[in-house]
C-alpha cells in the first residue's frame, strides 16, 4: 500500500504555537497507536485532525500533538509529522512515533484506517531502517488508550491487507510453544528479567549480537548489530538454533534459556527492578545548588534522552542546562507555561524515574 499523507497545509493547520523540537530519524525506536478517547467519533475527512488540533492547543500545546492521524477513511493526516517530537505518550515523545486512529469509546477501527496504520508502520520502519516496537499508548503510560480493539490489533502484530500476522506471543526454543504466522518471528520473551525478540532495547541484545557474530550467525545484518532487536536479529538467531538442531517452531529466532546458555556459556544473573528514589525536595534544585541529587536528576534525564544541553557532566553543581533539560522532559509531558519551569517537582520526579 503507498502511503500518502495530507500535509498539515493542506487540511489546513493553523501555525504552530511554538514550534516543537526536532528528533532525528535514528532517534525512533517505537510505533504508539491511539485512539480519541471515551466517546465515538462520527465524522471523518480534514474535521479530524482540526478537531484535534483545536482541542490540544487549547490546552496549551503547540498544535496536534500527535505525528500522524488517521480517519475511518483511511486518510493519513500530517501532525507532527516524522521529524518533530511529539506530546502523545510522556516519556517516550523522543523515541516513538505516535500515530491516532480516529475511533472512540467502543468503536471499532474500519478495514481502511488499519491497512492505512500498517502502511505508516512500515514506512516508519524503512525511513528508520530499523523495525519499530508497535506499542498501544497504555504500553508507555496508564490510560485505557488506544481501546480494546486496538490494543487487541496491535497485540496480534498489526495484521492487516496483504501484511501477514505477526505471531502469538508465547513461543521459544526452550517451552516448544508456537510462532505460527509470518515467517520472522515478531514476539518477545523474558529471561531472568530482561527481555529478548522483536523491539526488546538494550546492552544485552548488543552481546547476543555479537555473540552470533562471533559464532558465524551475522549474515542477515546489514549494520550492528545494535541495542534494539530487529528481524535480523530473529534471523540470524534461528540460524544458530538450526546449527543446534531445532527444527520447525523450536527455530523460531526467539531465544529460549538453553540455546541462549550455549550461545553466551552462562545466562544473564536476573535483573531487579530498582526501587525509583524519593523525591528529595524542591530546595535540591535551582541556582546555586550543589548535592548529589542534581547529579542523579542529570544522569536520569541523559538516560531518558533529555541530555542534549550538556556540554560537560552532569554534575552535583546545577547549571542552566540542567534547567533547560529539565524543561524538555516537561514540555515532552504536555506541559506549559509554570508548569514547564525547568525546576523538577514531584510529579516531574515520579515521571522521570518511572
Amino acid at each position: 500500500m503507498t502511503v500518502k499523507i495530507v500535509s498539515r497545509s493542506t487540511w489546513g493547520a493553523k501555525p504552530w504555537n511554538g514550534t516543537p523540537d526536532s528528533v532525528a530519524l535514528s532517534q525512533r525506536t517505537e510505533f504508539f497507536v491511539h485512539y480519541d478517547g471515551g466517546d465515538p467519533i462520527n465524522y471523518t475527512g480534514v474535521k479530524v485532525p482540526q478537531t484535534i488540533e483545536r482541542s490540544h492547543q487549547n490546552q496549551g500545546w503547540s498544535g496536534v500533538g500527535y505525528n500522524f492521524v488517521i480517519d475511518q477513511d483511511g486518510t493519513i493526516y500530517e501532525g507532527r509529522g516524522w521529524n518533530l517530537q511529539g506530546a502523545h505518550c510522556p516519556g517516550h515523545n523522543i523515541s516513538g512515533l505516535g500515530v491516532q486512529i480516529a475511533i472512540g469509546g467502543d468503536q471499532k477501527p474500519s478495514a481502511k484506517a488499519l491497512a492505512s496504520c500498517r502502511a505508516l508502520y512500515e514506512e516508519a520502519c524503512k525511513k528508520t531502517g530499523r523495525s519499530l516496537a508497535k506499542k498501544g499508548h497504555k504500553d508507555g503510560f496508564a490510560t485505557a488508550c488506544p481501546g480494546k480493539h486496538l490494543y487487541a490489533w496491535v497485540q496480534a502484530g498489526m495484521p492487516a491487507g496483504d501484511y501477514e500476522p505477526a505471531p502469538n506471543p508465547g513461543g521459544s526454543d526452550s517451552s516448544g510453544g508456537s510462532s505460527g504466522g509470518s515467517s520472522v518471528a515478531r514476539h518477545q520473551v523474558t529471561i531472568n528479567g530482561l527481555v529478548y525478540g522483536y523491539g526488546a532495547n538494550g546492552a544485552h541484545i548488543t552481546k547476543v549480537g555479537q555473540a552470533l557474530v562471533k559464532r558465524g550467525f551475522g549474515k542477515h545484518y546489514r549494520s550492528g548489530p545494535g541495542p534494539e532487536w530487529s528481524d535480523a536479529d530473529t534471523e540470524n538467531y534461528a540460524d544458530f538454533q538450526r546449527s543446534l538442531g531445532y527444527t520447525g517452531k523450536a527455530a523460531d529466532g526467539v531465544p529460549g534459556e538453553v540455546s541462549l546458555k550455549e550461545l553466551l556459556g552462562t545466562l544473564p544473573a536476573k535483573v531487579t527492578a530498582k526501587p525509583k528514589p524519593p523525591f528529595p525536595g524542591r530546595d535540591k534544585f535551582g541556582p546555586g545548588k550543589n548535592n548529589a541529587s542534581v547529579t542523579l536528576l542529570g544522569q536520569q534525564l541523559v538516560r531518558k534522552g533529555y541530555g542534549k544541553h550538556y556540554t560537560s557532566g552532569p554534575g552535583p553543581k546545577w547549571s542552566d542546562a540542567d534547567r533547560k533539560n529539565v524543561q524538555d522532559f516537561q514540555r515532552a509531558q504536555g506541559w506549559t507555561g509554570s508548569n514547564a519551569d525547568g525546576l523538577p517537582g514531584p510529579e516531574t520526579w515520579s515521571r522521570l524515574f518511572s
